[in-house]
C-alpha cells in the first residue's frame, strides 16, 4: 500500500479549507483516511498551519510520502527542519545545534567581514 500525506479539502465552494491526512495513495482526494494529523486555512490572515509534528515524524519513518504542498507546510511548522529523514529514520537534530552552528559563507570576501565582526565582538 502507498501511504501518502497529502491535503483533503474542506469548507464551502471558494473558501477552502484542507486537512492534512495520511491515506492510501490510490483513494480519492476528499476519500477515507487513515489519521488526521492537521490542518491548514489558506485563507486565515496569516494562514493556520496546525501539524502534530510527532505523528507527521511517525509517519514519514514507516515510509509515507508527504505530497509536495504538505512537504513545504510542514518546514514552515517546522516538523521537517527539527526532525531529519534520512534512509527511513528520523533522527532528532536538537535545537541548540542547529542554532549555533554557523551559516556557510560562500564568498572569501564574507569570510573576512565575518571574522571582522567576530574579533569585534
Amino acid at each position: 500500500m502507498a501511504v501518502r500525506i497529502r491535503l483533503m479539502r474542506m469548507g464551502k465552494k471558494k473558501t477552502p479549507s484542507y486537512r492534512v491526512v495520511v491515506t492510501d495513495g490510490r483513494k480519492p482526494r476528499d476519500g477515507r483516511y487513515i489519521e488526521q494529523i492537521g490542518r491548514y486555512d489558506p485563507l486565515a490572515e496569516p494562514s493556520l498551519i496546525e501539524i502534530e509534528n510527532d505523528r507527521a515524524v511517525d509517519w514519514l519513518v514507516k515510509g509515507a510520502q508527504p505530497s509536495d504542498r504538505v512537504r513545504k507546510l510542514m518546514e514552515i511548522s517546522g516538523a521537517w527542519t527539527r526532525y531529519r529523514v534520512t534512509a527511513g529514520k528520523a533522527h532528532r537534530v536538537s535545537d541548540e545545534t542547529s542554532e549555533a552552528a554557523p551559516a556557510p559563507v560562500s564568498d572569501p570576501g564574507e569570510k573576512a567581514v565575518a571574522a571582522a565582526e567576530t574579533q569585534e565582538s
